[in-house]
């Protein structure tokens, strides 16, 4: 089964803060020390109940909360399969610069972040002494979110919570911190609430070519011609400094926008560059050297293929099928220069059409 994270924000202090990130930095330090010890080993698990087993104690010793000890465990595990499938070595990873604490699994009712009717969060928190407490977060929720999160309740589906802590300091005296409660779900359950459009009665194809500032959308009939084609931008996120988790948040904006313009315009399928394993890797745990991040194309093929995923999963609320297609020859190629000076378009969506042509035959 597929999951989604869905991220609702909230900004709290006084006493709910300090918990909040007394609990977030015992997490980040438990995390550290199984990591420190998971590097020791000539030989690690191959499951996660494995990996559990093994280094439990030793996150458990620092922070004091099973599920949260287990969370650590569970999120090192898996900077170590993405090194292993990226061919990173994993004694050389160091752990980047956040704070932020989770459960490991699925379950209903989530005990150490637990979903409670009005959309309110009561969250289990440990102080440096060790002392556990129940701190209650009313994130901002969305209207968008509240019958999938009313979902969980009635159907009683599991979910995993994880408390992101995007920023903290003191004001007046007062410590405040601002942050994220991110619910992990079924993706099914995500589609049946969220959904945009229940029926497409569409009858064109498109091809999309996603670049690091912008998405090149092109339309095409049954037949191959070119109908309508549109530039979705978003080049300010790529200033250095930009702050990412803005950036994100544009970006998706603009892949709505996309989806939006295509239903619209009668798309029935879109289809897209196969992304390869790069893309799929959650890597956001390690610090960016450590990921061969130097090398500008690599950067490039990781930020690509992961806003290639986001449009994936966002196309069925709109009722659009995708699928995929061979990259090779959609951006440097005879047929590609030829389409760019018959039709005048700019080579991102000459791409674009020749992804659609592309799909158009394998359908």
């Amino acid at each position: 089964m597929d999951y989604i994270t869905i991220r609702l924000p909230f900004t709290v202090n006084g006493d709910t803060a300090k918990e909040l990130l007394s609990t977030a930095w015992l997490f980040k330090i438990a995390t550290h020390r199984v990591l420190d010890v998971a590097k020791q080993q000539e030989v690690l698990p191959g499951t996660k109940i494995g990996w559990v087993n093994m280094f439990r104690q030793f996150a458990y010793g620092v922070v004091q909360n099973r599920r949260y000890a287990d969370g650590a465990v569970t999120l090192v595990m898996g900077v170590y399969e993405s090194c292993r499938a990226l061919g990173v070595d994993f004694r050389s990873v160091e752990l980047g610069d956040w704070l932020m604490f989770q459960q490991n699994a699925l379950e209903y009712p989530a005990k150490s972040i637990t979903l409670k009717p009005g959309y309110e969060f009561n969250i289990t928190t440990i102080r440096y002494n060790g002392t556990t407490s129940r701190v209650v977060v009313k994130p901002t929720i969305p209207r968008s979110y509240e019958k999938l999160l009313g979902a969980i309740t009635t159907k009683r589906v599991g979910y995993m919570g994880r408390v992101v802590v995007r920023d903290y300091g003191v004001r007046g005296s007062q410590l405040w911190v601002h942050g994220e409660v991110q619910v992990t779900v079924p993706l099914d359950l995500y589609y049946e609430h969220m959904a945009r459009h229940k029926r497409n009665s569409g009858r064109f194809v498109s091809g999309i070519d996603v670049n690091a500032d912008r998405i090149n959308l092109a339309i095409i009939d049954s037949i191959g011609r070119l109908i309508d084609h549109k530039t979705f931008w978003f080049s300010k996120v790529t200033a250095r400094g930009f702050p990412k988790h803005k950036a994100w948040s544009i970006i998706g904006m603009r892949i709505h926008e996309m989806l939006d313009y295509a239903y619209n315009h009668g798309v029935k399928t879109l289809f897209l560059e196969n992304p390869d394993i790069l893309g799929r890797l959650k890597l956001m745990w390690i610090r960016g050297g450590d990921r061969k991040h130097e090398n500008y194309n690599y950067k490039v093929s990781v930020f690509r293929s992961t806003i290639i995923e986001k449009i994936v999963m966002k196309a069925p609320l709109y009722s659009i099928k995708v699928s995929y297609v061979n990259p090779r020859g959609t951006t440097n190629s005879t047929k590609h220069d030829e389409l760019m000076k018959r039709y005048e378009l700019d080579r991102h969506t000459a791409s674009a059409y020749l992804i659609a042509l592309k799909g158009l035959t394998h359908q």
